[in-house]
C-alpha cells in the first residue's frame, strides 16, 4: 500500500423497471467481473446494516447492492467501467472517503463521471489530496 486513500463505493441498480430477481441477477453478474480488475482492492455484496428481527447473520444483504473499494489512481478507471457496463440503467452511488460521503444519482456516463470530481473534493477538505 502507497498510503493513498481508498475510496468506498456503494451502489445500487436504481431502476423502478426491473425487479428485485433481475436487479439480483444484474448485481451478482457484475460482482463477478468487478472482482477480476486489477483496479479493485475489495468488492462484495453490500449488507443490510438495518436487518429485520429474526433474519440470520451473513443473509442481510441488499438486493442489487454492491460495494467496491477503490484507490483514487484507479478510480477514473472503474467509474468508466461501470459506466460501461451499466450505461443503460439508473446508478445510484455512494462514495466514501474516510468519514466524509457523497451520494450520486447518475443516469448517463457522464453523470457517474462527475463522482470523481466530488471525491476529490471530499479528500481536499480532508486534507488528503495527495493525488
Amino acid at each position: 500500500m502507497t498510503g493513498e486513500p481508498i475510496i468506498q463505493f456503494t451502489f445500487a441498480i436504481d431502476d423502478p423497471e426491473l425487479d428485485d430477481e433481475r436487479r439480483r441477477e444484474i448485481a451478482i453478474k457484475l460482482l463477478g467481473e468487478i472482482r477480476d480488475l486489477d483496479e479493485v482492492e475489495k468488492a462484495d455484496r453490500a449488507e443490510d446494516l438495518n436487518p429485520e428481527a429474526g433474519s440470520k447473520p451473513g443473509f442481510a444483504t441488499l438486493i442489487g447492492v454492491l460495494t467496491a473499494e477503490v484507490s483514487m489512481k484507479n478510480f477514473k478507471s472503474f467509474l468508466s467501467f461501470l459506466g460501461d457496463r451499466l450505461q443503460d440503467k439508473n446508478l445510484e452511488v455512494s462514495v466514501k472517503v474516510g468519514d466524509k460521503e457523497v451520494n450520486i444519482k447518475a443516469k448517463s456516463r457522464q453523470e457517474l463521471l462527475e463522482s470523481e470530481r466530488l471525491a476529490k473534493e471530499l479528500l481536499e477538505k480532508m486534507g488528503g489530496g495527495n493525488g
